[in-house]
């Protein structure tokens, strides 16, 4: 009780001399004693989880206007990272001077998702070098694949992207889908995070060779009486490298040097998202939109065929800022309708009830102001016709799609070995990590043993068809053949072949 009383004085004395402070120095304060009557350490207040709807990036006050107009500028004075000498760091810091346009060359892959990714970091609250995972892990590929099978821009393994809920089919891949796989990949590193206490290095070593393989080496740390930060941890040589490549860029952005090129982005999306929010062939979205359809395929290459997958997802990034796709004739023609406003009626109320956002309601109708009038005419969204959306493949024998019959398929039983993983039996079998889950109702997280049991769905062979061909002569004795000549003057009938 002494100790809660000592602890408490000197929480209120500390209040006393802080009395000039802001209010949100008091409102810590209070906690503070809250922790002290109570003997509870104070844990900072939960911040909001910030909108989903897309904003505009604001600068803070102290960047001027010409950083304000460019992204790459914007980037550059938000990146917290300490970039401290080190042996590593600057061997990587070398290896991109001696590529001063390397940035100015990935730039131009990253040009229609740049924007959306650093929304999409500031809105979770991540470190702005997170933003620059792409140019690290993939030099910004959508379709990058890696000798571990990871793929897309953000590199994801099969069983993560399945973990977070990356959705994977014939049809789509969205793994190689840029926005759906940041959302995964931001998901998946605040997780890490959490996992690693805070500490952002060893989160991001873990992206990169797995959870378990970091707390591993931190354990073997700990256990020899050594340092346990990232640059004391003997971890696989690609991680050892993957770390310090982020913090050289970070470093190089910060820095500025003149041997180094920076590229210049406008900040502001220069494409929009659009939910069609039904099943769609990119042909007819082409043709609706005027957009070239090989345009539509270069910004979504996780569409893998000609229209989106039946069970979605239906999203399609178009080559228009918001503003233009919002007040084109496609977009008004097949997703927008009137509504007369009427008595008491709000933007707001009308957004909402149109599943809008304001800004998007007053881009829409070209408005400045909030302001309406009762009897006014607005244009707003509109669920759209299904057979607008979909082109029928088999009015011609020349455009019908054929499709592959499925195979039959048997049971397999596979007892594990020691030393197999669900990766390796996958590789052996030529089948997915995610239908091996599936089969065998397992998580990504599964730890499997030597001697347990798994089912496996293969396909079966066709034994019907293998019946019907007539079988090969047997292989006959010559020996007997002989023999019979010698004996009778011709082969005997009943004679067996060997």
């Amino acid at each position: 009780m002494n100790r809660v009383l000592i602890t408490l004085y000197a929480v209120v004395l500390m209040v006393t001399l802080s009395g000039c402070k802001s209010s949100s120095s008091v409102q810590v304060s209070r906690q503070a004693i809250l922790s002290a009557l109570t003997q509870v350490p104070v844990v900072p207040a939960k911040q909001p989880e910030a909108s989903p709807e897309p904003k505009v990036i604001t600068p803070k006050k102290n960047i001027s206007s010409t950083h304000e107009d460019d992204l790459w500028q914007y980037v550059r004075h938000r990146l917290s990272f300490n970039t401290a000498s080190h042996p590593r760091l600057d061997k990587r810091i070398k290896w991109y001077l001696s590529q001063p346009n390397y940035l100015q060359v990935v730039n131009q892959r990253a040009v229609p998702y740049f924007y959306h990714v650093v929304n999409k970091v500031e809105s979770k609250g991540l470190p702005m070098e997170i933003a620059l995972l792409p140019f690290v892990e993939s030099d910004f590929r959508p379709k990058a694949k890696s000798t571990q099978n990871a793929v897309g821009v953000w590199q994801l393994v099969d069983a993560t992207a399945y973990h977070f809920g990356i959705k994977k089919d014939k049809w789509y891949d969205g793994r190689q889908d840029v926005l759906a796989s940041t959302d995964v990949a931001l998901e998946y590193l605040l997780y890490l995070h959490q996992r690693f206490n805070g500490d952002w290095l060893h989160a991001l070593a873990a992206y990169n060779s797995g959870e378990g393989r970091v707390k591993k080496a931190i354990a073997k740390n700990k256990k020899a009486g050594k340092p346990t930060h990232f640059w004391h941890l003997k971890l696989p040589k690609e991680t050892a490298e993957y770390v310090p490549k982020l913090l050289a860029l970070s470093h190089l952005l910060k820095t500025a040097p003149s041997d180094f090129t920076i590229p210049s982005l406008p900040n502001h999306a220069t494409t929009s998202v659009l939910d069609i929010g039904q099943q769609f062939d990119i042909g007819q979205l082409a043709k609706l939109s005027g957009i070239d359809k090989r345009e539509i395929y270069a910004l979504n290459q996780g569409f893998l065929k000609h229209r989106s997958s039946p069970s979605g997802p239906h999203v399609v990034l178009l080559p228009l800022p918001q503003k233009a796709l919002l007040q084109s004739a496609f977009f008004r023609d097949n997703f927008s309708h009137g509504y007369t406003v009427k008595a008491n009626d709000t933007l707001y109320r009308i957004a909402l009830n149109a599943g809008m956002s304001v800004t998007a309601l007053k881009a829409l109708n070209n408005k400045t102001s909030n302001l309406i009038r009762v009897g006014e005419t607005l244009r707003i969204s509109k669920n759209t016709a299904q057979q607008q959306w979909l082109i029928d493949h088999e009015i011609s024998p020349y455009i019908k799609e054929i499709e592959a019959k499925p195979l039959p398929q048997r049971a397999h039983h596979h007892t594990v070995k020691t030393g197999e993983s669900l990766w390796t039996i996958s590789r052996r079998y030529n089948v997915a990590v995610k239908d091996l889950l599936n089969w065998n109702s397992l998580t990504a997280q599964t730890l499997i043993k030597p001697g347990k049991v798994l089912t496996l769905l293969l396909p079966a062979v066709d034994m019907q068809q293998h019946q019907q061909e007539p079988l090969p002569p047997a292989p006959v004795n010559r020996v007997k053949v002989i023999q019979s000549l010698l004996r009778h003057g011709k082969p005997l009938a009943n004679e067996e072949p060997n």
